[in-house]
């Protein structure tokens, strides 16, 4: 009986020996990555229980709180000492916060972070030492180029190349003294260098500036280059490939993309009184609350209210010249009031004898009503004496690059 044991054993050893080894896998713990650091307002995020919500309607800071456990005695602490940094009346509804909590039992809040802005935030440090502070975002800038066809408007030209609207009005501001971008034409072309913001490089935040654009318009190209001739303010303006300012005395129109409803002529049939007489204005419609610019730098010579013209204001731009705004929604200057070419006086409305929402904008020149398409205005000014060569020598880059990116086509 041990003899057959011994020989039992003996089989069972060598039939383990026997089996295939490759089968028998080797069984490694694998080291698991290093968890990536998200850091964000100048925290780590993962030290904390995050809270991302956003203010509603009928929100304040205190009601915010007290849902995240923070007593009203804590909460006017907190307002008292941030006051000069933080504002707590000044929280708008839509906003995004962020509340920063101890991972301890209670969960005490320990930072409030409140979304000025894309890029603007306010820090407020609400545990044992009370203080607020101000930071922006990481922003990146990318420059871009593009090139662009009108079909039917600007702003579809856009569209069709995937583009923000915001350039849309960059390209209006720039040609706003050059171009009647009521009478484009299908087929205009447009080309653009310019740079983009990006916040933490991924999320796109705006139009930074334009340092370069072209607008072939019925078959003439309108230069423009941005460039620093105030090394004081260091504000640019636009020039043209023979260094003329784009900038003239008066704006092309008293407001950005509408259509004009009726021009300057004299006989119309107007159709509130019904019966036919001039009409000494360019009308320009355009949705209510529309903003109304004065097209040139003045003095307000009358904010009122009449019948019919509604609310109006009116301009005096030197002794010369002198515009006139009517049937707005509502007046933003006052009698007596400076202006600045650009500045909103106003805003688009139906007030007095209109039929709907429009700007019925008039011109006068010596005292005498007269079209302002029809006039030879005041011209822009030019970079003069050694000034213009250095202006020449920075642009030449600029307008090689353009001029290489091609036009797009219908």
């Amino acid at each position: 009986m041990k003899k057959f044991s011994f020989l039992f054993l003996l089989l069972l050893i060598f039939a383990g020996c026997g089996e295939d080894t490759k089968d028998q896998a080797v069984v490694k713990t694998k080291k698991s990555e290093p968890k990536p650091v998200v850091k964000e307002y100048g925290f780590v995020l993962d030290d904390f229980d995050v809270v991302v919500d956003t203010i509603e309607r009928g929100d304040n800071f205190g009601y915010i709180l007290d849902r995240h456990g923070v007593d009203r005695g804590k909460v006017f602490e907190i307002s008292q000492t941030v006051k000069d940094t933080f504002n707590p009346a000044r929280i708008t509804a839509g906003k995004k916060y962020v509340i920063l909590k101890a991972k301890d039992s209670a969960h005490t809040p320990l930072h409030f972070i409140y979304q000025n802005n894309k890029i603007d935030y306010t820090v407020v440090n609400m545990g044992d030492s009370i203080s607020a502070f101000t930071a922006k975002k990481p922003v990146s800038i990318k420059r871009r180029e593009v090139s662009g066809v009108v079909t039917s408007s600007l702003s579809e030209a856009m569209q069709a190349q995937g583009l923000s609207n915001l350039l849309v009005y960059q390209l209006s501001d720039i040609y706003q003294w050059s171009i009647d971008f009521f009478k484009l034409q299908k087929g205009d072309q447009f080309k653009m260098i310019y740079n983009e913001k990006y916040i933490d490089d991924t999320i796109f935040a705006g139009v930074e500036s334009v340092d370069a654009a072209v607008f072939k318009h019925s078959g003439r190209p309108f230069y423009a280059f941005s460039y620093e001739t105030d090394s004081l303010t260091g504000q640019a303006s636009f020039y043209d490939e023979d260094a003329k300012a784009l900038q003239s005395f008066f704006l092309k129109a008293p407001l950005n993309y509408s259509r004009i409803s009726s021009r300057y002529q004299k006989r119309r049939f107007h159709p509130v009184q019904k019966r036919w007489k001039a009409h000494l204005g360019t009308d320009y419609a355009a949705p209510t609350g529309t903003p109304i610019t004065t097209t040139a730098d003045g003095t307000v010579i009358a904010s009122s209210y009449t019948s019919g013209n509604g609310n109006y204001v009116k301009v005096r731009h030197n002794k010369k010249y002198t515009t006139q705004y009517l049937h707005m929604s509502k007046r933003n200057v006052r009698n007596g009031q400076a202006v600045k070419q650009g500045d909103v006086i106003g805003f688009v409305g139906s007030t007095g004898l209109a039929t709907g929402p429009h700007v019925c904008y008039r011109f006068w020149v010596n005292g005498k009503q007269v079209d302002p398409y029809r006039q030879n205005l005041p011209t822009a000014k030019k970079i003069e004496g050694a000034k213009k060569d250095d202006y020449f020598a920075f642009i030449a880059p600029l307008k090689e690059e353009l001029d290489n990116i091609s036009y797009k086509k219908i």
